[in-house]
């Protein structure tokens, strides 16, 4: 029995037609070139336009330098200006402390006058009515007034044992006074007053001198009264 033509075509590994496989061959050989250009093209530029990409670049490098250079310079200034108006905020608290101590000063400086006589008219009451309300309501008043001052920051200048200072003292007299140095203060005449290193009334003093020197030698003592006319007389006779 004679094999069947087609199923002789239809079985696995049968012969293939005449130039079938070589228009395959030349079809995939037609399109290698294309597709190697294609790649060539996908893989990277060349020539001109690589040369404007790396320019590119370098551009934008320098524009990134240039933007980082700014904002640095911003940065330092920004910080400049934080600083000076820091300090200039410490000057104005420190010129309005300034101000307010010299205003207190001058108040200050107005109400020593009220003390002092405060002082003189309690001195002057005699013992025997101190006591007295009236007279106690005086010394309150008075209280009151040191007190102020003394939550002012304001002291009395001690000159007990000191030695003059024209910068705390002011000389009313000077004095020859046994057993005290020259310009050791002797006695105090009015209180004085500082607040913090700022004087507010310099104490009046009185302060002690050297004392004068002796006199000079008086004149010769004159010769006995005729001992010499004596014996020039007698020499004559």
């Amino acid at each position: 029995m004679m094999p069947d033509n087609d199923a002789l075509d239809k079985e696995p590994g049968a012969a293939q037609e005449p130039g079938t496989g070589e228009a395959a061959a030349e079809a995939a050989g037609s399109e290698g070139p294309e597709v190697a250009e294609t790649g060539a093209e996908t893989t990277g530029l060349e020539g001109p336009e690589a040369a404007e990409e790396v320019d590119e670049v370098e551009k934008l490098e320098r524009e990134l330098e240039q933007a980082r250079a700014e904002a640095e310079e911003y940065l330092d200034g920004w910080r400049r200006t934080q600083a000076e108006f820091a300090n200039y905020k410490k000057r104005q608290r420190a010129q309005e402390g300034t101000v307010r101590e010299l205003a207190n000063a001058d108040l200050l400086r107005k109400l020593l006058p009220t003390l002092d006589d405060f002082e003189r008219a309690i001195a002057t009451v005699p013992g025997a009515i101190l006591k007295l309300s009236w007279i106690q309501g005086l010394l309150l008043v008075k209280r009151g007034l040191e007190m102020v001052f003394e939550s002012e920051g304001v002291e009395p200048i001690d000159v007990t044992g000191k030695t003059f200072d024209p910068f705390y003292h002011e000389a009313v007299t000077y004095e020859e006074v046994v057993g005290y140095e020259e310009g050791q203060i002797i006695g105090e005449v009015q209180q004085g007053y500082v607040l913090g290193d700022r004087v507010l009334r310099p104490a009046l003093v009185r302060v002690a001198k050297a004392p004068a020197a002796s006199q000079e030698a008086g004149p010769e003592p004159e010769p006995e009264a005729g001992s010499d006319q004596a014996k020039a007389e007698g020499a004559e006779g």
